[in-house]
């Protein structure tokens, strides 16, 4: 009896180890490497790696009450095995104020990252918290390091300046001026039409289809850009529509030309192919800012 006690107990224990070798690797994810690459403490979650960053250094209220950052302000980032090959993705979401997307999306470019979504989960919050989605492929160890570069860059925003910032740097852009629309013309390749309050748009459609429905730019499938102000200071907002194999290149190109990415997500549901829309803005003089769009346009072309 006693030796079918031990022997089962050696067997428990040799599975345990084995199971917790397996956890603590994730399926072949190196633990360790990645704690060390993203200078994080490592969570265990099946064949899942995760680390997270609570969002604890600014205080935010919502409707009126603080919010604890348990309560929906967490940074994380999830790394699991590919399933054919070599490496691993990554998933994650990290918290961002209005003054650290820049830096944020910027860190991530610069370390292979890419950024998915940007949006908002709150209504009433102050300050405004965002959310920006990102994923990868690749070594880990690699991917890890990526994050914590992001969230380095976040953190470097706040430590010089411990409150987020209410307006963009470089002053408000003028307004109540006369706007070249043929300047406009000329660099974009796109025809002008002008607006109330002395805005200049131009925009393009695309064609798509919802279930039998073709539909296009009067649908709401179109990218555009608004002038507002004087020739030498004016701002452009608009909106970039992209595929799916569209969306990075045409966030990099918007990132330098120093126009800022304000949104990233969805306008509709089983519309083919599938389409995603950026939001951005920008000020300076309108030659540099159509000079800009037409930058985005053609880097966006040139992503088939």
């Amino acid at each position: 009896m006693r030796t079918h006690t031990i022997a089962a107990l050696t067997l428990m224990t040799v599975t345990l180890a084995m199971t917790a070798c397996s956890g603590a690797d994730a399926a072949g994810l190196d633990k360790q490497a990645i704690a060390k690459a993203a200078d994080a403490e490592v969570q265990t979650k099946g064949e899942v790696l995760r680390i997270g960053w609570m969002r604890d250094d600014v205080p935010v209220e919502v409707d009126g009450a603080p919010l604890p950052a348990a309560a929906g302000l967490g940074s994380w980032a999830a790394f699991k095995p590919v399933a054919e090959g070599d490496g691993a993705i990554v998933m994650g979401d990290t918290v961002v104020f209005q003054d650290e997307v820049d830096a944020a999306m910027d860190a991530a470019f610069a370390n292979g990252l890419k950024v998915t979504a940007l949006h908002n989960h709150f209504f009433y919050d102050r300050p405004k918290a965002y959310f920006m989605h990102i994923g990868g492929r690749g070594p880990a160890p690699k991917l890890a390091a990526g994050v914590k570069a992001v969230w380095d860059a976040i953190k470097q925003v706040r430590a010089e300046n411990p409150e987020p910032a209410k307006t963009f740097p470089g002053g408000a852009p003028a307004r109540g001026g006369d706007i070249d629309a043929n300047l406009i013309a000329d660099i974009t390749g796109l025809e002008p039409s002008e607006k109330p309050g002395g805005v200049v748009k131009v925009s393009t459609g695309r064609k798509g289809r919802m279930g039998e429905t073709a539909i296009g730019g009067s649908m709401g499938l179109g990218t555009w850009a608004a002038f507002a102000g004087n020739m030498k200071s004016a701002s452009v907002d608009g909106d970039f529509i992209m595929t799916a194999d569209e969306v990075q290149p045409v966030l990099k190109a918007l990132r330098d030309a120093d126009f800022h990415v304000v949104a990233l997500h969805n306008h509709m549901i089983g519309e083919q192919p599938a389409f995603y829309f950026t939001h951005y803005w920008a000020k300076g003089p309108v030659e540099q800012l159509a000079k800009g769009f037409k930058a985005v346009l053609e880097a966006q072309a040139n992503a088939h």
